[in-house]
């Protein structure tokens, strides 16, 4: 995989941030989502490779662009998997509120997780608590392997967890251990980058949300040196046998690192929609914007952080159009 893909990839989320973002407080999340989209479709035909769509948007019959199996790229460069989220956090654009992203992850072919589009049960924390956690350990337990591995009280740490009532019982926990803990609206994908990030404020993630969510932030955390641990959790047969399909003969196993992103080559980049922790959302004054973006490679272990500012005439597929 070449170094310069890096930086081509990172164009592909500042387009998506971009034209989201002109819908930020605006009440209306399917068409922030679908400007998201179209901006990124667009700048990846510009990009040197022949990529697979592997988690997108959805089925071909769902989605009119960044479907499953789409080709992506200018058909010629290495052959990769590609993930995206052009928009993680579509209620929080809606609502113009914390962590909405634009994000993708990349990996050499055959190397991603092909997850399905159901919920996982996850596990995540920075480099310092690698190998420390279990996500079949109690709340307590891998709160206090996490202090232990960071050198702090239980009362020091953050946990963070998506504010739904099927994680009232982990909320619980987390309190009843002595943890502060820091509750989402929406968004688990900057969460789990953000344990790995110390300026963040944020030790570890608990919870179940999105198993595409899942692998996208598993790649970041194999360039970060951090660790997510998964479990599919299927809601019906039909889920079930999707699991079944994909050779996961028990569908509960517990999905670690080299499950979700293989091999030791893989980037992610994300841009910042919205402010938040780790990246601050799109600002814009007149005919020119500001971006901030983070972009990752995990051979290289190299973690860039982007500011750039867009003249926007000279960019009219990039942003919506008033």
């Amino acid at each position: 995989m070449e170094r310069s893909l890096s930086m081509e990839l990172v164009r592909v989320t500042e387009a998506a941030a971009l034209a989201s973002a002109r819908w930020m407080g605006r009440g209306k999340k399917d068409e922030a989502d679908d400007a998201a989209t179209t901006a990124m479709r667009t700048v990846f035909d510009t990009v040197p490779m022949r990529g697979t769509v592997v988690i997108g948007e959805g089925e071909m019959d769902e989605a009119p662009m960044l479907y499953i199996g789409e080709q992506l790229g200018m058909g010629h460069g290495p052959e990769l998997d590609v993930a995206v989220d052009p928009l993680e956090g579509t209620n929080i654009v809606a609502k113009g509120t914390w962590n909405a992203l634009s994000v993708l992850a990349v990996a050499d072919k055959g190397n991603l997780l092909h997850a399905p589009d159901m919920y996982m049960e996850k596990i995540a924390v920075g480099p310092a608590a690698v190998g420390k956690v279990d996500l079949n350990a109690s709340v307590a337990d891998n709160l206090k392997a996490v202090a232990d591995a960071l050198n702090r009280d239980i009362s020091d740490l953050v946990a963070v967890v998506l504010d739904r009532e099927r994680h009232s019982r982990i909320i619980h926990e987390v309190r009843e251990a002595g943890a502060r803990i820091k509750l989402l609206s929406d968004g688990d994908v900057a969460a789990a980058i953000n344990t790995a990030f110390e300026d963040t404020g944020v030790d570890i993630l608990f919870g179940t949300g999105g198993a595409p969510e899942g692998v996208i932030a598993a790649v970041a955390l194999k360039c970060l040196g951090g660790e997510l641990q998964g479990r599919l959790v299927p809601q019906n047969e039909d889920e079930v046998e999707r699991c079944l399909k994909m050779g996961m003969a028990k569908p509960d196993q517990i999905l670690r690192m080299d499950d979700l992103v293989k091999g030791d080559d893989c980037i992610f980049a994300a841009t910042g929609v919205t402010d938040g922790e780790l990246l601050r959302g799109v600002r814009f004054k007149g005919s020119s914007a500001s971006t901030q973006s983070v972009v990752m490679r995990a051979k290289s272990g190299t973690v860039r952080f982007i500011q750039a500012d867009h003249r926007l005439e000279r960019k009219p597929n990039m942003v919506m159009e008033s």
